[in-house]
C-alpha cells in the first residue's frame, strides 16, 4: 500500500510497502480520498510540534469511502462517504466520563501521536466515523478544522449579539470567525497580514478588521466595538507574544480562549488579570457535537469551502508541493491532497 512518511524533521519519504489494514471488530476500513493539510502537519515537518516523535505518517483532516464494515449502531455501510474524527480517546478516564472526549487523559490523535491518513487506506473505529451524505469530499475533509473553531465558540459561551475578537487569520482562526458569524455574533478579526485580513472580511464576513501592528491596537479594537473592548477574545495564533498580549484586549468580566497551541510558557500580569476578573480557557480539539454543528452549517450553505481551500496537490505530487506551502508568500489558507 502506498503512503507518505515524515521520516524526520524536514524530510518526507514515499513508500509503497505499507501493510494493508485488517478489519477488526468495531472497526471499518476506509479508503482515503482527501487529506487536508493542517498547521500541525507544517509544524511537525519543521520540528516545532509539541508531543511529536518521528517517523510518523501525518494526516488527520480526512475524507474517505468505507470499503469494509460490519454491523454497527450508526447504520454505516460499505460505499458510504465519511469524515474521520481523528481523536482516539480511551472512553474511561475522568474527561471521557464527563463527555469531554476531546481532552482524554490518554488521547492519541491520528497523525500526531499515532500514524495518520497519508496513505491509501486506514482502519478506524466505527465510533470515530461521521457519515457525510450530501456533502462534497472537500467539505467532508474540512469538518475537522472547522469543528475546532466550533468547539472554541461553544466552550466560550459566545451567543448571538455578542462581540468576539479573533486573533489570527489562519485556517483555525477563520473557522472560529465563520462559526461565530453563523450563530449570529459580531466578529472583529486581527492579524499582521493585510491579505489575510481581507480574507477574514470577505470569506468569514468579519464585521471589522484590525491590523495587529498598528500603533494603538487596543484603541482600534475598541473603536470597532462602540468604544469598548470585546467580552470574548479568541487567540488562534499559536504565537507566545500574541497570546501574552491578548490579555489586554478583553473587557472586564470577559473571556479569553486560547485556541492555538505554542511550545512555550505563557505569562500574564496577575493584578490586571484579577482586576478584570477574566476567565481564561484552553480549547482543545472537538467533540461529536462540534462536528455536527459544522456538518449542519455546511449542509445549509453557510460556509463556502471552495474559497477556504486555496491550494491542491495530488497524492503523488504532495511531497513536491509541501515545502512551498510553508512559505508565507504562497498565501496558503488550506491545502488539500487528492487521492
Amino acid at each position: 500500500m502506498r503512503g507518505i512518511l515524515c521520516a524526520e524533521i524536514g524530510r518526507f519519504e514515499w513508500t509503497e510497502q505499507l501493510p494493508e489494514p485488517e478489519l477488526q471488530a468495531g472497526q471499518a476500513i476506509v479508503r482515503i480520498k482527501r487529506i487536508g493539510i493542517c498547521g500541525t502537519d507544517l509544524h511537525a515537518f519543521k520540528g516545532n510540534q509539541p508531543f511529536f516523535t518521528y517517523p510518523r505518517i501525518l494526516g488527520h483532516e480526512l475524507a474517505g469511502i468505507i470499503e469494509e464494515i460490519g454491523d454497527n449502531p450508526q447504520g454505516l455501510r460499505t460505499g458510504d462517504q465519511v469524515s474521520i474524527v481523528p481523536y482516539m480517546h480511551c472512553g474511561e478516564c475522568i474527561a471521557c466520563r464527563a463527555g469531554k472526549t476531546n481532552c482524554c487523559t490518554d488521547m492519541k490523535v491520528l497523525g500526531v501521536h499515532i500514524d495518520g491518513g497519508m496513505r491509501e487506506k486506514l482502519a478506524v473505529p466505527v465510533a470515530n466515523l461521521i457519515g457525510t451524505a450530501g456533502l462534497t469530499l472537500d467539505e467532508t475533509a474540512v469538518l475537522e478544522p472547522l469543528a475546532i473553531g466550533a468547539h472554541a465558540v461553544r466552550r466560550s459561551g459566545l451567543r448571538a449579539g455578542d462581540t468576539a475578537l479573533v486573533i489570527g487569520g489562519g485556517p483555525i482562526g477563520t473557522g472560529v470567525m465563520a462559526i461565530a458569524k453563523h450563530i449570529g455574533a459580531k466578529v472583529i478579526a486581527m492579524d499582521v497580514n493585510e491579505e489575510r485580513l481581507a480574507f477574514c472580511a470577505s470569506w468569514a464576513k468579519a464585521d471589522a478588521v484590525v491590523h495587529a501592528m498598528q500603533e494603538r491596537v487596543e484603541s482600534g479594537i475598541a473603536e470597532a466595538n462602540h468604544g469598548e473592548l470585546p467580552a470574548f477574545v479568541f487567540d488562534a495564533t499559536g504565537n507566545a507574544k500574541s497570546m501574552h498580549a491578548s490579555f489586554q484586549y478583553v473587557s472586564h468580566g470577559g473571556t479569553l480562549v486560547f485556541v492555538g497551541l505554542v511550545k512555550a510558557d505563557i505569562a500574564f500580569h496577575d493584578p490586571e488579570f484579577h482586576k478584570r476578573e477574566l476567565t481564561l480557557m484552553a480549547s482543545r480539539n472537538a467533540t461529536m457535537t462540534d462536528f455536527d454543528t459544522v456538518r449542519g452549517a455546511l449542509a445549509a450553505g453557510a460556509i463556502d469551502v471552495s474559497r477556504y481551500i486555496t491550494h491542491r496537490a495530488s497524492f503523488d505530487g504532495m511531497i513536491d508541493s509541501f515545502e512551498s506551502w510553508l512559505k508565507p508568500e504562497t498565501n496558503v489558507m488550506k491545502a488539500m491532497v487528492e487521492l
